[in-house]
């Protein structure tokens, strides 16, 4: 059996690979491999954390965890770089105070890992104009930020590509929005195995099937964003009364007036977000209010906000204590990067060799 790793990218980013491990000869290898990158571009939220952070913490149980902040991508629409190392530092944090173990996975920033840079030089000899600039994401961008319309946003997909592949990644778990994305990686792989030699597989999609969480957001619109409608986001990093100030603004209605009526979404994004913090005795007995028209709204958002402080309020009080240390926050980029690279490294001396750039 092949003794090539199974590689995983997560996009904001996510990768996963099947939970076995190869051997040869009798001999166990190494782990497969798990990476998951996310732009230092603003507070993480509730979405955030059951969406994507708290599989990771279940992923590091098992697997080879490479967990990045990708200060990089940020670079193509924040280009004013003052507030950086703040918010570098602050996402390292939440995702440690969220349950991250930095001796299980490696936590590092993007630009701590050089050959990130280099394999995307190399992919973009590859990458054609015409592609780039059909891209959704760029067109997207481009509408946002007209004055800005900078190389990096073009070549964004072939910078992610090469976070992807960088450790031979295979699995790719992502949203709609990043599909066209993960088809330009599998055409940059096959780009490169056709015109230098097999070196990387192709990636392909993934997705968590029961643990896929997404969390509406509070005023019955889609889901909870970084930057849309902050009023209707609860971010991690939000104190107590504004937790409990956002809860009760919440959309509702009248309440039902037949036994037993459906849900209107608005109302059971209230549920939902319930069934994330609360007991299960105390969503029964909101349900069954619910069914026999007794349900009195308010009582259940003033419910919901208490039990959503009780879980946020640990977090955010232990990412505040985090991010107050530097020299902690600087060891556990150094480990995290230290790890990275040397996997980085074993990857792009087979590019090397393969592009014949070895003299």
């Amino acid at each position: 059996m092949s003794g090539r790793r199974n590689s995983i990218w997560i996009v904001d980013f996510i990768l996963l690979s099947s939970p076995h491990i190869y051997y040869i000869c009798g001999m166990s290898t190494e782990k497969a491999i798990v990476m998951s990158g996310i732009r230092p571009t603003g507070y993480l939220h509730l979405g955030n954390y059951f969406g994507a952070v708290r599989n990771y913490v279940k992923l590091q149980e098992e697997y080879t965890c490479y967990f990045m902040v990708a200060d990089l991508h940020a670079l193509t629409t924040h280009p004013d770089t003052k507030e950086l190392k703040t918010n570098v530092h602050r996402v390292i944090a939440e995702n440690i105070a969220c349950g991250i173990d930095t001796d299980k996975a490696a936590l590092y920033c993007q630009s701590h890992v050089r050959e990130t840079s280099e394999l995307y030089l190399y992919l973009n000899m590859l990458a054609y104009l015409g592609e780039l600039e059909k891209t959704t994401t760029f067109k997207d961008k481009a509408r946002m930020q007209p004055d800005n319309i900078n190389a990096g946003l073009l070549t964004y997909p072939v910078l992610q590509a090469a976070d992807i592949i960088l450790h031979r990644a295979i699995y790719v778990p992502v949203g709609k929005d990043q599909e066209q994305h993960l088809e330009m990686a599998r055409n940059f792989v096959k780009r490169f195995n056709h015109r230098y030699g097999e070196v990387f597989p192709e990636p392909i999609a993934y997705n968590f099937g029961d643990d896929l969480v997404k969390v509406p957001s509070l005023d019955g619109t889609g889901k909870m964003s970084k930057s849309e409608n902050q009023l209707a986001t609860l971010y991690l990093a939000d104190d107590d009364e504004l937790i409990r100030k956002k809860v009760m603004k919440a959309k509702t209605d009248g309440g039902p007036t037949e036994n037993n009526s459906p849900k209107p979404d608005y109302i059971e994004n209230i549920f939902q977000l319930m069934r994330l913090v609360s007991s299960d005795e105390t969503i029964s007995s909101f349900e069954s209010a619910y069914n026999n028209c007794t349900i009195r709204y308010g009582d259940m958002k003033k419910q919901l906000a208490e039990d959503m402080v009780k879980f946020i309020a640990p977090i955010r009080e232990r990412a505040a204590s985090i991010q107050h240390d530097e020299a902690y926050l600087q060891k556990i980029m150094k480990q995290g990067a230290e790890k990275a690279n040397e996997s980085a490294s074993k990857t792009m001396s087979l590019v090397r060799e393969a592009m014949g750039l070895v003299y």
